[in-house]
């Protein structure tokens, strides 16, 4: 299979790339604090070219009291101090940008700070008043209101109403310091595309849209009923005339969205990639799948068919910020995601995982469109134990303690093995413990083993890059035996992923490209184990 030059054009980069997604707080800590920066990030884009990524995505880097990570966002238009300053963050993106790799910015448009401005100016006006108009303020039911407005279910465990002193109530999906804003009223509309403006004036590429079809909600903000449709506060359809204007903008900069979708109905879902609306939006349901070869085909199956007539990429993700870390959900029991199944002291088959992780790796990076990597699934990282007094997820306290939270896959990343805190910053004890085992996935120590997570990462990537038949395009699935999966893309590109316990035959082939691990003595592909052909 000869290399050949991509056809995508530069405009159209997004269809085919690989994004990295990093969480500024733990990928690398440049002062010394124990908190990770936009220095430590400037510090190691070199180690983001070699690993061969096309563009970096940046979950929040604003200013914020980080009661939920950064998506409590009190100035957008402010670096944090912890994370550095806005001429920081100009140079990151103009310096990225000398190594070929684009910038996108996460904008949470559901809620804002309970320390925005906005806010404090809303409960300083009291009922009634403009300023309030901005948010979802209501009086309380019952007899002198001590009853929350309605029933809404919280996306965290808890309520969703918060009451103020004045006797109203505010609305709040996530924590009472994330208020939801009033998506009807025309400020709100107006500053959001003023920030976009911002940044994309400042260089980035793109912006990931979190809690993107939460915007909206139903005017008369009626009670919830289970099974009831149209949904009081998701996917509704004003949020279209909303992404429209917003495509308006990124057109003039020739920016590109993705789109935190979270939506079982695929008509609804493809709405969002019209033309005129988001690029791209997280494919969920792959994420979540079990590892197993009929679930997962069907996954793959049903994203392509969701995304066909719109004729949007696909986009395909192991894992994020929010969820289980690979290594560690493909180890357990139920390969599967679900927030409400997470739980303390679930058994984990480590080796099982990695297997399981390096044949995911080279199945994801094949399928047709784009591939978010999470910092640290380079590593082969697994889900972290947190002590219970070093938790800060809201997830996990809002639970009543019974969630162990997020916090486990947002563990600061392991440099050096033998430097203190595995090199993550030179001097303060990070933020979230690291465990002691954690040398043996130091980069340092995987960069010069051939058969190490990050090896097998940058090899992947420097193909899928330079050879034909990877990113955007047609695929077609080959006959294949049960428990596994074999499909074809064009140029002759064949990806053979074998998820039972036994071996399995090869099709014919002209070459072997990649394997994400050793065929065993009679050129059988062992389990849980995939491998790249040219025919």
């Amino acid at each position: 299979m000869a290399a050949v030059p991509s056809s995508r054009t530069d405009g159209d980069w997004w269809r085919d790339a690989v994004i990295y997604q990093v969480y500024p707080r733990s990928f690398a800590d440049g002062d010394g604090d124990g908190a990770g920066d936009l220095a430590g990030v400037r510090a190691h884009l070199p180690y983001l070219a070699e690993l061969g990524v096309d563009a970096v995505w940046f979950t929040p880097w604003y200013l914020s009291p980080l009661v939920d990570g950064g998506y409590d966002v009190a100035d957008y238009r402010t670096i944090d101090p912890a994370f550095g300053t806005l001429e920081e963050a100009e140079k990151l993106i103009s310096e990225a940008g000398e190594f070929g790799i684009r910038v996108i910015v996460d904008i949470v448009p559901n809620h804002v700070s309970d320390q925005h401005a906005w806010f404090r100016a809303a409960l300083a006006a009291g009922p009634g008043s403009p300023e309030r108009e901005l948010f979802h303020f209501r009086p309380g039911r019952g007899e002198h209101g001590e009853l929350p407005p309605n029933d809404w279910p919280s996306e965290f465990a808890g309520a969703t109403w918060t009451r103020v002193p004045d006797g109203e109530w505010y609305l709040h999906l996530f924590t009472p310091e994330q208020p939801d804003l009033n998506w009807a009223h025309p400020a709100v509309r107006q500053e959001h595309e003023d920030v976009l403006r911002f940044w994309f004036e400042r260089g980035v590429a793109g912006v990931r849209i979190d809690s993107a079809a939460l915007l909206a909600k139903h005017p008369d903000l009626p009670d919830f009923e289970e099974g009831v449709d149209p949904h009081p506060y998701v996917d509704q359809d004003e949020l279209h005339d909303i992404y429209r204007s917003w495509r308006a903008i990124a057109n003039e900069y020739d920016g590109v969205f993705v789109g935190e979708v979270w939506l079982p109905d695929a008509e609804r879902f493809a709405r969002y990639l019209r033309p005129d609306e988001l690029h791209t939006a997280f494919n969920f349901n792959f994420l979540s799948c079990p590892w197993d070869a009929d679930r997962l085909r069907r996954t793959v199956d049903d994203t392509l068919a969701e995304h066909a007539p719109v004729q949007a990429p696909a986009t395909w993700v192991l894992c994020n910020h929010d969820v289980t870390r690979t290594v560690t959900r493909y180890g357990s029991a139920d390969t599967g995601f679900d927030f409400a199944k997470k739980a303390f002291g679930t058994p984990v088959d480590l080796g099982l995982g990695t297997r399981r992780a390096r044949a995911a790796a080279l199945l994801t990076l094949a399928l047709p469109g784009s591939v978010y990597l999470y910092q640290g699934e380079e590593l082969g990282l697994p889900e972290a134990d947190i002590p219970l007094d070093r938790i800060e997820d809201p997830m996990h306290f809002r639970s009543g303690g019974t969630d162990p939270g997020r916090d486990g896959c947002r563990v600061p990343l392991p440099w050096v093995a033998d430097a203190p805190y595995f090199g993550f910053g030179s001097a303060g004890e990070p933020w979230l413990p690291q465990p002691a085992d954690w040398a043996r996935y130091a980069v340092d120590r995987q960069a010069g083993a051939p058969a190490s997570m990050l090896t097998l990462y940058r090899t992947a990537l420097s193909i899928r890059r330079s050879a034909a038949g990877f990113g955007d395009g047609p695929m077609a699935w080959l006959p294949a035996e049960d428990g596994v999966l074999a499909f074809s893309r064009p140029g002759g590109l064949v990806c053979v992923v074998n998820f039972r316990d036994r071996p399995a035959e090869l099709p014919s082939y002209d070459r072997l490209i990649l394997s994400s691990g050793p065929l065993d003595g009679q050129g059988r592909l062992p389990g849980d184990t995939a491998v790249w052909l040219a025919t």
